[in-house]
């Protein structure tokens, strides 16, 4: 199969678990019902009623935040690998995460209302990754500045750790600890419109620089050294690189809190499907990111009575299969 046909099947199978998605759920919607309701809300007469609240204000916002945190989080994955020419790096290689989640812990603490948790969390994973990439150019020399990056990148992530222990072990254990230990499970719950908005803008401003660039991210995953005997101005354009996946890392961990693996796993089964090449491997890993977290969402709002957090269900499900990558893994994933 072509890598042409594997892109529109992809994107075939992403627009009608997207429909299907919306029709499943504690108060069920026949395909029928649903399609009567979308026309008549195009057509400027909405019907009103139950399914048409559940449908445009419960679920829709939820689905447009789990397909835009899957894209998010698989493009900045597979951003960093071929950047940092390591298949075992993630988004938060460079600490945003961790430090994501402290700021949203003492946001938490501070009794934050929600949008002031998401900007705090926002906030601080973007002065995490400045923090590392200023840290490692300063003390990294010229022939290992990506090692340097990712190391000090483990460091303040393992800092930043041992403090969201101090904020948990200081929080009222009736109140903030469950929304702090919740938030670290990663949810779509409270998903809304607005927060849809802000994740197309971050999508839209964090994924252009990559995809601008995938050309030359071909070049740098075969090293700095080749990349500058081709050309490839490596100081400038890895930057450029990571504030793109940095602010898709950073706006995912502040919507949805701590999903892990999904830019760990997808890139490499975008690369099993389409191989390499980035000029194609960037689309690929964002439909099959849409697909593997809107999909996850779907089993934890459905699969119990008590919705399942999505942190939990990308590890049980995330862990295995990467397992079953690495033993199907026959050729170099460059």
């Amino acid at each position: 199969m072509s890598n042409g046909m594997i892109v529109a099947v992809l994107a075939v199978a992403l627009v009608l678990l997207f429909f299907l998605s919306l029709c499943i759920g504690r108060y069920g919607i026949p395909p029928g019902q649903l399609l009567e309701i979308i026309a008549a809300n195009f057509g400027g007469t909405p019907l009103g009623g139950t399914a048409e609240t559940v449908i445009f204000y419960v679920r829709l916002p939820r689905i447009l935040a789990a397909v835009m945190i899957g894209a998010a989080l698989a493009v900045s994955g597979a951003a960093y690998q071929g950047l940092f020419r390591n298949p075992m790096v993630s988004p938060d290689i460079l600490g945003a995460s961790a430090v994501a989640v402290f700021g949203a812990a003492s946001a938490i603490l501070l009794s934050f209302d929600s949008l002031g948790i998401q900007i705090s969390a926002f906030l601080f994973s973007l002065a995490a990754v400045t923090i590392t990439y200023l840290t490692a150019t300063v003390i990294g020399r010229k022939n290992d500045a990506v090692l340097t990056m990712i190391l000090v990148g483990i460091v303040i992530s393992s800092l930043f750790s041992s403090l969201i222990s101090i904020a948990k072990y200081a929080a009222d254990t009736d109140d903030k600890l469950p929304a702090i230990t919740f938030w670290l499970m990663g949810s779509l719950s409270s998903a809304s419109i607005g927060d849809a908005k802000i994740l197309a803008l971050a999508l839209i401003i964090g994924a252009i620089p990559i995809f601008l660039l995938r050309w030359k991210l071909n070049i740098m995953s075969f090293g700095d050294e080749e990349a500058r005997n081709m050309g490839v101005d490596v100081n400038r354009i890895r930057p450029l690189i990571i504030a793109g996946a940095s602010l898709l890392t950073a706006a995912a961990v502040s919507t949805g809190g701590m999903i892990g693996w999904v830019g760990l796993i997808i890139p490499h089964i975008a690369r099993f499907l389409v191989g390499p090449n980035y000029k194609i491997l960037l689309p690929v890993s964002l439909i099959c990111g849409s697909l593997f977290l809107l999909a996850i969402d779907d089993i934890a709002r459905n699969a119990f009575a008590a919705e399942i957090p999505l942190g939990i269900l990308t590890s049980l499900i995330g862990e295995p299969f990467f397992i079953f990558l690495l033993w199907r893994g026959k050729t170099s994933w460059v």
